[in-house]
């Protein structure tokens, strides 16, 4: 897919990889919404995208709030046009430091789904039937190899990831023939705040950068249509 010009909505867009690929998305050509739950750090990300002489929009507001996600997807269309590519960046590891499972809260993991699960599911039912009618886009969900690795501590960020992945493999199935390309990326262990919150004691110089994994990401999506639908790739994988 060429981005140039292209409709782009990204949650968890404040920081971290999010930050990164909206400004790298937007070096490219796309023009991009970002949506994150904090305003002020959200406006200064999408201020320096624009610093930088690129198209980025700020839209605070809550993936995991069901009333939220109309008004996120219409705003972003009227901002950046129609939606060709959707990436679910915004993710909640749960209450830290990180807890058994024994003493998980029921709430925790509902929150926790909202966020990293059904959050994903209600925005892409809004985007990707636009999507599908003018036969192109590009979805992407940000997973983790917690999905696949049972880890100690990390019981509902791990459930919600694995769900996820199952959820970009049924929405490739199902939209088949659509032209609408579905992926899953492990992106690694980055220096991110997330990551410092879950493991605070790890070295940072062994962590990858979030710009970086980010350029390899805006890669995957540019090669979207020589790669299965529906696949999970880890770091590694990415073009």
């Amino acid at each position: 897919m060429d981005v140039r010009g292209r409709g782009a909505l990204i949650t968890g867009a404040s920081k971290g990889l999010g930050a990164a690929l909206a400004y790298e998305l937007a070096r490219r050509g796309a023009r991009v919404a970002l949506v994150a739950r904090g305003v002020d750090e959200l406006e200064r990300t999408a201020a320096r995208i624009r610093a930088a002489g690129f198209e980025a929009h700020a839209l605070p507001a809550d993936v995991g709030d069901k009333r939220a996600v109309h008004g996120i997807a219409g705003a972003a269309a009227a901002l950046v046009g129609p939606i060709d590519i959707l990436v679910h960046n915004a993710s909640d590891l749960g209450p830290t430091p990180l807890r058994l499972l024994l003493d998980t809260e029921c709430e925790d993991l509902e929150s926790v789904l909202q966020t990293n699960l059904v959050g994903p599911f209600r925005l892409t039912k809004i985007v990707a039937g636009a999507m599908a009618m003018r036969g192109t886009g590009v979805v992407v969900h940000v997973s983790s190899d917690a999905a696949i690795a049972a880890y100690p501590r990390w019981g509902i960020y791990s459930v919600s990831k694995a769900a996820l992945d199952h959820l970009n493999r049924l929405w490739a199935v199902e939209l088949a023939s659509t032209g609408v390309r579905f992926v899953s990326v492990d992106p690694g262990e980055m220096d991110t705040e997330m990551h410092a919150a879950a493991m605070p004691d790890a070295d940072r110089g062994k962590l990858l950068r979030p710009q970086d994994v980010a350029a390899r990401v805006a890669r995957l999506i540019e090669d979207a249509e020589r790669i299965e639908s529906g696949s999970r790739l880890a770091l590694a994988e990415l073009p």
